[in-house]
C-alpha cells in the first residue's frame, strides 16, 4: 500500500484491507463532482443505518473531490488514477488511456484484497475502472443514476450490472429493463426530518407570516440565476400586492393596491455575488436572507414555500422529497441536457414549471409572473405541492440499501 493510500485511511477502528472488522463488505465508487459523490455517501449511510455490521470502502480519483469529502465523512478511501476522455478524438487520448489502465489495475488490486460482496457505482468516469474491474473479477455490480438522461459511464456499464437504481423514469432505453428499479436519489434523512419551526425563522431573521422563496443555484451558486433575481427585484417589489388571476389570459392584475402580499427571499448565491444580490434586495425593500452557502440547508427547505433553482438530479430529489413547488431554471450546458430533461419530467408531473435561462437574460417579467402565479393562487399551489410530494422519494437510500443487501446476500 502506498504512503498516500495510508494517509487517506482513517485509523480510528476502521477496517484494514488485510484485517476486516466484519464479514460483510461493500465497495462504493463514484466521484468527480458532488452530484456523484453525495449519492454514494447517502447510500453508505443507509447501508450502515440498516446494518451497522457492514464494512464500506470508497474507491475514487486520487486528485478528485471525493478524495477530500469521503474521508471527512469518516469512510475509508482508496485512491486510483483516473481521467475523463476528451469529447473529441485527439492525441490527448493517449495519456488518458494510460491513466485509465493504471486505475483499472489499481482497482483490481484493491478489490482482490478487500473481496467485497458487491460494488456500487454512482456514475461519472471515476466509477468506470472500478466497476469494470469488479466485472472482470466476477463481483456483482450495481449502478445508481441521478438524472433522467443516464450518463455515459452508467450507460456503458449497465450491460454488466445486476441492478440499476434510477432517480426518475429514464427518457431512453439505455438500461436493460430487467435490472431497472425507480428508487429516487438517496438524500440525507435530515432533509425531510427537519420541520418548520419559529426558531428557524428567528435564526435567519425571517417572518413566519410571509411566504418564503428559496433561490438556490447549487452548492457553488449560479451566476445566471443571481443575475435574473437582481434584474427582477424591482418588478418583484412592484408585485408585492394582492393579485388575482385573470382566468382567461393567466396574467395578474392588481386587486387592491392598498393591500400587500409580502414575500421574503432566502438566496444561496455562491461566493461571487453575495453583496450584489443583498444590495438589490435591500434597495427595493425586499425582506431577505442571503448567504454564499447554507450548511444546514434542511432548515431552509423546512420553511420554503417555493423554490427557484437549477434542476440537477440531487436538487430535484431534495425538492420533491420536501414537497416544495418549484420554478426550475436548468443549466443549459449540462452534459446530455440532463437538467432540462429532469425539469421537464417534474413539470409534466405538475410539480414545477421550467423557464429557460436564455429567456431570463432578455426579460425578467416571465420569472416574476410565475413566482406570483404559484405563490398567490391557492388551488395551483396546493396541486403543485401535492404532485411534488407524490413524486418525491424521501426513503430512496433505504430502498437502495435493502436491494444491495439482497444482491450481496447480506441479511
Amino acid at each position: 500500500m502506498t504512503k498516500q493510500e495510508k494517509q487517506l485511511i482513517p485509523d480510528n477502528d476502521k477496517l484494514k484491507l488485510d484485517g476486516k472488522k466484519y464479514a460483510n463488505r461493500i465497495v462504493l465508487a463514484g466521484g468527480g463532482t458532488g452530484g456523484h459523490i453525495y449519492p454514494a455517501i447517502g447510500i453508505a449511510q443507509a447501508l450502515q443505518r440498516l446494518n451497522p455490521k457492514v464494512d464500506l470502502v470508497f474507491i475514487g480519483g486520487d486528485d478528485r473531490l471525493e478524495s477530500t469529502l469521503v474521508p471527512q465523512q469518516g469512510y475509508q478511501f482508496l485512491p486510483i488514477k483516473v481521467e475523463g476522455f476528451p469529447r473529441s478524438l485527439t492525441l490527448k487520448w493517449i495519456p488518458v488511456i494510460i491513466k485509465v489502465l493504471q486505475g483499472l489495475l489499481q482497482s483490481i488490486k484493491h478489490l482482490k484484497r478487500f473481496k467485497p460482496e458487491v460494488v456500487i457505482g454512482t456514475g461519472g468516469y471515476v466509477s468506470g475502472p472500478v466497476l469494470f474491474a469488479a466485472w472482470l473479477l466476477d463481483i456483482p455490480i450495481a449502478i445508481q443514476e441521478q438524472n433522467v438522461s443516464p450518463g455515459l459511464t452508467n450507460s456503458i456499464l449497465s450491460r454488466f450490472a445486476k441492478a440499476a437504481f434510477l432517480a426518475l423514469p429514464p427518457n431512453t432505453h439505455r438500461f436493460p429493463e430487467n435490472i431497472v428499479q425507480i428508487t429516487g436519489n438517496p438524500i440525507r434523512p435530515e432533509i425531510t426530518e427537519c420541520s418548520r419551526k419559529d426558531e428557524i425563522y428567528s435564526k435567519y431573521r425571517l417572518d413566519p407570516n410571509l411566504k418564503t422563496v428559496f433561490v438556490m443555484g447549487g452548492s457553488q451558486g449560479a451566476r445566471a440565476i443571481n443575475a435574473a433575481m437582481i434584474n427582477a427585484s424591482a418588478l418583484i417589489a412592484e408585485r408585492m400586492r394582492d393579485v388575482q388571476q385573470d382566468k382567461s389570459n393567466r396574467h395578474f392584475v392588481p386587486n387592491d393596491v392598498t393591500k400587500t402580499t409580502q414575500i421574503q427571499i432566502v438566496h444561496q448565491t455562491g461566493k461571487s455575488d453575495v453583496e450584489d444580490v443583498k444590495a438589490a434586495y435591500t434597495s427595493h425593500n425586499i425582506s431577505h436572507h442571503v448567504q454564499a452557502f447554507y450548511n444546514q440547508v434542511e432548515e431552509i427547505y423546512s420553511i420554503a414555500d417555493l423554490m427557484i433553482c437549477r434542476a440537477g438530479g440531487m436538487t430535484v430529489s431534495e425538492v420533491t422529497a420536501c414537497g416544495i413547488p418549484a420554478i426550475f431554471i436548468p443549466l443549459p450546458a449540462a452534459i446530455g441536457n440532463n437538467q432540462v430533461l429532469n425539469a421537464e419530467t417534474v413539470a409534466n408531473a405538475g410539480a414545477a414549471t421550467m423557464l429557460k435561462q436564455d429567456t431570463l437574460k432578455l426579460k425578467s417579467d416571465e420569472l416574476v409572473n410565475e413566482l406570483f402565479r404559484i405563490i398567490t393562487d391557492t388551488e395551483t399551489y396546493q396541486k403543485m405541492q401535492s404532485s411534488s410530494l407524490n413524486l418525491g422519494r424521501p426513503f430512496a437510500g433505504d430502498t437502495i440499501a435493502k436491494s444491495i443487501f439482497k444482491l450481496a446476500k447480506i441479511k
